[in-house]
This record gives C-alpha cells, structure tokens and sequence, in this order.
C-alpha cells in the first residue's frame, strides 16, 4: 500500500505485519483455515509435499486434536510456524493487503523475509529442513520467560545461561541447557521473581548453537537472496534491515546463535510515527506486546490479532480473520477480497 496523500486517508497508519516464533505453536494453530481459504491451503499443502514423508507426519500432528509429544521440538514446532506465518501472510497479500512494513519473532523473521522476496518458500523451506537437521544436536534445554528486565535478572545469570531475547521491558527470555535452566529457574523462584518455561526444547538464541553451526556448516545450501521488496524491519537488528545485510547468508544462519531484541526493535519501529501492528500468525502473543507498548498508551499505536490466542470452535479462525479483515477497512486501509 503507498503512503497516504492529503487526500487519501491522511491518518491512515503504517500497516506493520508480524510474525511470531517458538512458543506460539499450538494444537491445530490456524487449522480453521486449512480447506477453507485457498491460498492458505495450497501454501501450507506446497510446504507438506515439500518436506515429504516428513511431511505427512507434520500434517497428521497439525491436525491432530491433541498434538504429538514432540510437538514443542525443533522438528514439529519450527516448520509448522514457518508454514503458518508464510501462509497467512500469502492469504493477506493475495486479497489485497500491501503492508508497509514486515517484523518477525525467531523463526518469524524467516517468514517476513519470504514475504519479502528475500528469498523464496521453497529456498525457506530447503534451509528449515537443514537447519533442523543440524539444530538437532543441540543439548536438550529450552527458554524461560521471566517477568524482570535485564538488569533485574543479571545477578541470576549463572555460566551456561544468557539472555535469548528480550520481549518487552520487563519480559525477558533465558536461554540454556537443561541443567543450567533448571538452577536458574529454581533460583528466579527463590528470589519471588516470576517465571515460566517457554514452549522450546532447545536453548535457542543462546552462543551453543554458533558451536553447532559452525561443526556442520557445510550442510546448509546457499540459496539466491535478494533485497527485500517492502521494508523489513529485524528483531536481531534492531532497525530496518539493510540490503547488504539482507543479502548475506551469514546474518541468516547466525541467528540461532543471537538474541531476539523483539521488543527494543518494536518501540524503536513504533516511534516513527502511527502505526497498525497486525499479527499474521497463530495466537496473540505479539499482540500482547505491542498492546503493552508506549505508542499504544499514547495512541500513536494499534494491535490486531488475526486469530484467537488458542484453537477453539471449528469456525472461530475464520470468524476471527472476518472480523479483524472489517476492522482493516474502518482503520483505513483498502477493502480486501479474501478467497473464502
């Protein structure tokens, strides 16, 4: 969508899409759709054949009423929201959606590149299917979610545990290996500070995962990349993500290995000016974010969830989609034509 001209919508805001990562997976996230929106089906079907027989699996377990037990692994989780967020920003775009500006979380990001034309589903795809591969010999551990600002929480930071991302002010994720987690967790406790595990087995966005990159970097492909199309803003970054840097396959497979600076990247994004964060993703966790922001207490901001925080009926996805693609249209943007 261009920027608005005194005569067009002159307090329409920028329409900022955002992807989440690790954690928001849940059973049967944005399954109301699937069957029922064409473009979401054939993306999320390209991506079930693309993978293969593992493939298969990952759609049985999408869809399952109750989700496998590895559902919160690398194997299951990253792929499904890789999936989902590239295939509800494809059904947005197809119906007439042109977002001013793309923000993922983690793996989020990876589907705002795509959608960026950075590089392609396919190329995404082929280097998800790689990365698990390798990120498979990380040690088992996970993500704590501590409601404490950094400084708050730098006394609890014992060897083998690190800042994985910081969320909001005082919402923070620690990263480590089980053991380490597990002390740091039962010491945050202790101390009455408030905390609880994220839904990842792996200690991402920690530095053991550049050790794990490195041991086998030449299993990853280097696929064509490209400038991006619509401006890309990078939780890792912290600003706008530049062409050189957009364009460098090192900056892509570093990221397991560095922190998400979601929620510094999103006050920096949101001081530019008035802004409508829609998250094109499953759940509401980055809506909760923003809504959480300054800009939103000052009204220079907004947040919309496409989907419910968690599967419910069987027409709540498309119910919810609906009503949040009319609230678009009274928030100035153009109709949009959605394919269900």
């Amino acid at each position: 969508m261009d920027d608005p001209t005194p005569h067009d919508h002159p307090l329409r805001p920028r329409v900022v899409l955002t992807f989440p990562g690790q954690g928001a997976q849940h059973a049967r996230m944005a399954a109301g759709l699937y069957g029922i929106s064409k473009s979401f089906t054939s993306t999320m079907d390209h991506a079930f054949d693309t993978f293969g027989p593992t493939g298969r699996t990952l759609r049985e377990g999408w869809l399952a009423a109750t989700p496998p037990p590895a559902f919160d692994d690398i194997s299951y989780a990253q792929p499904l929201l890789y999936a989902v967020n590239c295939a509800m920003g494809t059904m947005l775009t197809e119906a007439g959606l042109r977002p001013d500006v793309l923000l993922g979380h983690s793996v989020g990001e990876l589907a705002a590149a795509t959608l960026a034309s950075v590089f392609s589903f396919d190329c995404g795809l082929r280097y998800l299917s790689e990365y698990i591969g390798i990120y498979r010999h990380a040690p088992r551990g996970g993500m704590l979610a501590v409601a404490a600002s950094p400084k708050e929480i730098e006394a609890h930071l014992v060897p083998g545990v690190v800042i994985g991302a910081v969320n909001a002010p005082r919402q923070v994720l620690l990263s480590a290996a089980e053991e380490a987690l597990a002390n740091v967790e039962a010491a945050l406790r202790r101390a009455g500070i408030t905390c609880a595990r994220a839904r990842a087995l792996q200690p991402f966005h920690h530095p053991v995962m550049r050790d794990i990159a490195t041991a086998h970097a030449d299993s990853l492909t280097r696929p064509p990349l490209h400038p991006p199309h619509t401006t890309l803003y990078s939780a890792y970054t912290g600003q706008e993500l530049h062409d050189e840097t957009a364009t460098n396959w090192q900056f892509w497979t570093g990221q397991p290995a560095e922190p998400v600076l979601f929620g510094p990247t999103l006050e920096y994004l949101l001081s530019t000016g008035p802004h409508l964060v829609v998250e094109a993703g499953p759940g509401q966790s980055l809506t909760a974010l923003v809504r959480r922001t300054p800009a939103v207490a000052r009204g220079d901001a907004a947040a919309l969830a496409l989907l419910p925080a968690r599967a419910s009926e069987p027409d709540a996805d498309i119910e919810a989609v609906r009503a949040a693609l009319k609230q678009l249209a009274t928030l100035g943007c153009d109709p949009l034509s959605p394919d269900f």
